[in-house]
């Protein structure tokens, strides 16, 4: 059974083609014209083990804010396409990671349910030219389109650069636990019979 997505996202604010192999840990290709995101998503491909292609076009001379919310959303999308009914999926996940003084939370249920949670004060409004109130418009598209609950919280820390990479990394971990086909799980795991 192959587990991946390709969705792709026409709107009068961007183009978005994107490609998720939950299975293939290649290739990790991301152009979105954020140099910050592209390395964000990256290391969320990257430490959550998928293959993951990505490109963008934005109206990046607006602000990073469409683009960025608009990859949560597709991205989200992805992985409820990729992982149809859910079958034998661990369905939770939940993962710490730090990153040098801080020290990230993230803990997910693929329940089909959406609900965002995020605890993180980001100090900096800027990293480069990337708005970092953003960040949370973001993961709002993720866990709606993931149809997940989705709980990231920033224990501490001082650096916003530290804290929205521990994010991405913590959430990545977080998903491939989630997303782990458990052989001693019958049909899906919930009492219901379907997630």
């Amino acid at each position: 059974m192959s587990r991946t997505a390709t969705i792709k996202r026409d709107t009068f604010e961007t183009q978005i083609e994107l490609t998720l192999d939950l299975d293939e840990q290649t290739p990790i290709k991301v152009d979105t014209g954020i140099g910050y995101i592209d390395h964000m998503l990256t290391l969320f491909a990257k430490h959550g083990r998928f293959g993951l292609q990505v490109d963008v076009k934005g109206d990046l001379q607006v602000d990073s804010h469409h683009t960025t919310e608009d990859i949560g959303i597709v991205l989200g999308e992805a992985f409820t396409q990729a992982l149809g009914d859910k079958v034998g999926i661990e369905r939770y996940g939940a993962q710490f990671v730090p990153m040098d003084e801080t020290l990230t939370r993230a803990v997910i249920d693929l329940s089909g349910r959406s609900y965002l949670v995020l605890h993180a004060e980001l100090t900096a409004p800027t990293l480069g030219t990337f708005e970092t109130e953003v960040v949370e418009d973001f993961w709002q598209g993720f866990a709606d389109q993931a149809r997940a609950n989705v709980h990231i919280e920033v224990l501490y820390g001082r650096n916003t650069h530290h804290k929205i990479e521990s994010m991405f990394k913590a959430v990545g971990r977080a998903m491939r636990q989630a997303i782990t086909i458990n052989p001693e799980i019958k049909g899906v795991n919930s009492t219901k019979g379907r997630i």
